[in-house]
Formats: C-alpha cells, sequence, structure tokens
C-alpha cells in the first residue's frame, strides 16, 4: 500500500501552521506533522475527511430598508455542496423584516445546514 501526502495551512488560530497529513493507501489519516496545537490536528483530519466551510452571501430582500441581507450558514456546510446552496440562495426572495439569526431556509440542499440572516433588517 502507498502512502499520500497533503499540505494544508490550518485555519483553527491565527497561527496558520503548515501541516502536513499522511494517509494510507486506503484514505485513512495516519500521521499529522507540523500543527502548534491539538485543533489542528483535528482540523486536518476533518479537511481530509469531509472539507466543510462556512457559506456567506446576500439575499434579495422586498420591502426593506436596503435591497439586500447578509446571510451566512449557521454551522459549515459540506465543501462539495457550496455551488447546490449557492443556487437555493440565489432563488430567494424574502420579505422584511428580518432579524439577526432568523432561519431563511432550513436543512438547505439536506446538508442539515440551515441560511441565517446575519443582521436586523427593518421594513420600510
Amino acid at each position: 500500500m502507498s502512502e499520500e501526502i497533503k499540505k494544508f495551512i490550518c485555519v483553527s488560530c491565527p497561527l496558520g501552521c503548515g501541516l502536513s497529513v499522511t494517509l494510507d493507501g486506503q484514505g485513512e489519516v495516519t500521521n499529522v506533522e507540523g500543527n502548534s496545537c491539538p485543533r489542528g490536528k483535528a482540523y486536518a483530519e476533518s479537511e481530509v475527511k469531509d472539507p466543510r466551510r462556512v457559506f456567506a452571501s446576500t439575499v434579495r430582500v422586498s420591502g426593506g430598508k436596503l435591497p439586500v441581507c447578509p446571510i451566512r450558514s449557521k454551522t459549515p456546510a459540506p465543501k462539495t455542496k457550496l455551488f447546490d446552496i449557492a443556487r437555493e440562495v440565489a432563488k430567494l426572495d424574502v420579505k422584511a423584516p428580518l432579524e439577526i439569526g432568523q432561519v431563511l431556509i432550513h436543512n438547505v440542499c439536506g446538508t442539515d445546514v440551515d441560511i441565517v440572516a446575519s443582521r436586523d433588517l427593518a421594513a420600510i
């Protein structure tokens, strides 16, 4: 079985450690080097097995003091679903008022991730 080495920059803390992740022939993490804290090891393992990102964008707002409202995923979403999520968000046209944290899409694209408003937005 051959080993594979992947390189990452850790984003778990401000240090930005350069990580070297060794995978066995079946894609299992066998070693993580370069991390200065335990979060680096956890980040490397997660990035190899199930990479996730926080999704952020804006949605159109009808009847609001502003024409758009910033939104984000409440929790990180699977990286492979980000374009699908973007397409779903692009279809939205929400009505004001909005409250920060208000769920705009529950379980977007079957990911168990909610899309929420990132600010309060009053109606006109």
